[in-house]
């Protein structure tokens, strides 16, 4: 699956480019989860301001550790890193928890930007990324999918807009780590029917 933001391998001296290693199913899941995690210990344990510092920290570390793995930048992960570093860094600086707590929102409404825009003109952008682990559908499959990330990712951004102005910090926090997640695998398991109707057959199921 191509993935916008691949970190392209070195050159070899014959001008073919090495093959990138096979990513391992739980890579994905350290990048993507690991960061969220030591947010939420760090919160426990010694506050918002440490836990922003942790995540930054967390979030560079899992890219790296998927780039030592894989030999390439997970697209997804590499996007909220930028938007973590330059948030979390507002928060610390201005002192001012809103900016860390405004990161979901941004990266919900960059995402259903982005797959707003793929359905409206065809072009591959990230939802191959976002469909990764998912098998190959049908175009009218495919875009059902999409359409159901669309209207999941406006919600998730209005929830945390929601979230963030009415609730506490510690309760924000419980909603961020453990509750936005659950959500997040519901509503992928949601989608299994639409994938198991719309599925292509492999070439090697045929066989």
């Amino acid at each position: 699956m191509l993935d916008p933001m691949d970190g392209e391998a070195a050159v070899t001296e014959s001008g073919a480019k090495p093959a990138q290693r096979a990513q391992p199913g739980w890579v994905d899941a350290v990048v993507n989860y690991a960061p969220l995690a030591a947010f939420f210990l760090a919160y426990e344990f010694a506050g918002l301001k440490a836990a922003t510092i942790v995540v930054i920290a967390a979030t560079l570390l899992a890219l790296g550790f998927g780039w030592v793995v894989s030999r390439r930048f997970a697209a997804i992960p590499a996007v909220t890193a930028v938007i973590v570093g330059v948030l979390g860094g507002l928060t610390l600086w201005l002192n001012d928890p809103d900016f860390i707590k405004l990161k979901p929102t941004i990266v919900y409404l960059l995402f259903a930007g982005v797959v707003g825009v793929e359905l409206a003109s065809g072009r591959k952008l990230l939802v191959d990324a976002m469909l990764a682990a998912a098998p190959k559908l049908a175009p009218r499959g495919r875009r059902a999918l999409m359409l159901r990330f669309l209207v999941f990712f406006l919600a998730m951004a209005l929830v945390n807009e929601i979230a963030r102005r009415v609730l506490s910090t510690d309760h924000w926090v419980l909603w961020k780590v453990p509750g936005a997640i659950a959500v997040t695998l519901l509503f992928g398991l949601a989608q299994v029917p639409l994938i198991a109707r719309h599925r292509l057959e492999d070439e090697s199921e045929k066989a």
